[in-house]
């Protein structure tokens, strides 16, 4: 039905910047919506930013202006462009995916999760 396969963690200067990417394959499926959550250590997943197959987003407030959140239609990817980071942005990032399989069902699917250390 859907995999999702994410990329672009790793470890980053507070102030720098990450790219992560996400990208959907599989059959008989059409993206609805795709975001990205997080979990810190010893915290709950929280959304990060959200975008429709349409184009429009949103963005928790802690991020909002820091992160970008976009998708290329044609290759079923959506990235989240992530500048200005800061300790508290460390975490485990975590692309989800709403979808329709076989134009009948609405599917939900998570990806592997990677992780994001913003540290000196």
């Amino acid at each position: 039905q859907l995999q999702l396969v994410e990329s672009g963690g790793g470890l980053v200067q507070p102030g720098g910047s990450l790219r992560l990417s996400c990208a959907a394959s599989g059959i008989m499926f059409r993206i609805t919506t795709m975001g990205w959550y997080r979990q810190a250590p010893g915290k709950q997943r929280e959304l990060v930013a959200v975008i429709t197959s349409d184009g429009s987003t949103n963005y928790a407030d802690s991020v909002k202006g820091r992160f970008t959140i976009s998708m290329d239609n044609a290759k079923n990817t959506v990235y989240l462009q992530m500048d200005s980071l800061k300790s508290e942005d460390t975490a485990v990032y975590y692309c989800n995916a709403n979808y329709l399989y076989r134009s009948t069902q609405f599917l939900v699917r998570w990806g592997q999760g990677t992780l994001v250390t913003v540290s000196s």
